[in-house]
């Protein structure tokens, strides 16, 4: 028969099992002491579930509910919105601090506006981890979002192939111009034709994970939204609304 220690062990290694590694993307107040907490979970994608009374007591669990820091929570219910019953650190909150703490933002953004809710994403959920690290150690900041952007446009299985031409299959190559966007890859733009498109330079970059600066950088920002404006809709990207209004103070 097992002890009572043992019983007590064996409960916390089962309420353990069930632990999952999410990050938190969004949350909002619940009445006076709960949250509503948007996650983003290695094996469940995006998950909302009722924090109830994070909010009270002096060690409260809202301190612990922030973005960018890596969770381990467990949660019942098979509702729409899961309640919480257990949260713990899984590791280090990750440091993100004016313009990259605007680029985490915009990332958790991105993954509330494309992902379906329950639709797993594990590959994605470690290629997020890494981004929010990288973007932690102020890495080239454009760099990363246009490496997450085209990863999670892959994932939800629209993002075009960059480096070869939409139906002959051919090499983009660097020196022409391309006609590119939501549903179709790179078209060739031949001498004469009217509109203006994307170099194939900036293409085979963007495929290959390169470092823009100056103005291929901003041409390569602008492809990328244009790529992402179908499935975000018409309303504004809050992340990008407050960090045009964000200043430095250094």
């Amino acid at each position: 028969m097992e002890t009572t220690e043992g019983g007590v062990h064996a409960r916390e290694r089962t309420a353990r099992e069930h632990l999952q590694r999410c990050f938190v993307l969004h949350r909002r107040d619940y009445g006076n002491t709960s949250l509503i907490v948007e996650l983003f979970c290695a094996t469940h994608g995006r998950l909302p579930v009722l924090a109830k009374g994070a909010k009270r007591g002096r060690l409260a669990p809202a301190a612990m509910l922030q973005p960018f820091r890596p969770l381990w929570v467990s949660w019942t219910g098979r509702g729409e919105v899961h309640t919480m019953t257990s949260s713990e650190p899984a590791g280090r909150a990750l440091a993100l601090a004016g313009k990259t703490l605007f680029c985490g933002f915009y990332l958790n953004e991105l993954l509330l506006r494309l992902l379906e809710r329950g639709d797993p994403h594990e590959n994605l959920f470690a290629f997020y981890y890494a981004a929010l690290a990288r973007l932690a150690e102020d890495e080239d900041l454009e760099t990363v979002l246009r490496q997450f952007e085209l990863r999670l446009l892959d994932e939800i299985g629209y993002a075009p192939v960059l480096d070869r031409e939409d139906g002959s299959g051919e090499l983009v190559r660097p020196d022409l111009q391309y006609a590119c966007g939501a549903g179709f890859g790179p078209r060739r733009i031949e001498s004469g034709e009217r509109g203006t498109g994307i170099s194939g330079e900036i293409l085979l970059g963007l495929a290959h994970g390169e470092r823009f600066s100056g103005i291929a950088a901003r041409e390569a920002r602008q492809f990328m939204r244009s790529l992402l404006a179908p499935h975000l809709g018409s309303r504004p990207l809050k992340s990008r609304e407050l960090f045009r209004r964000w200043r430095p103070h250094a």
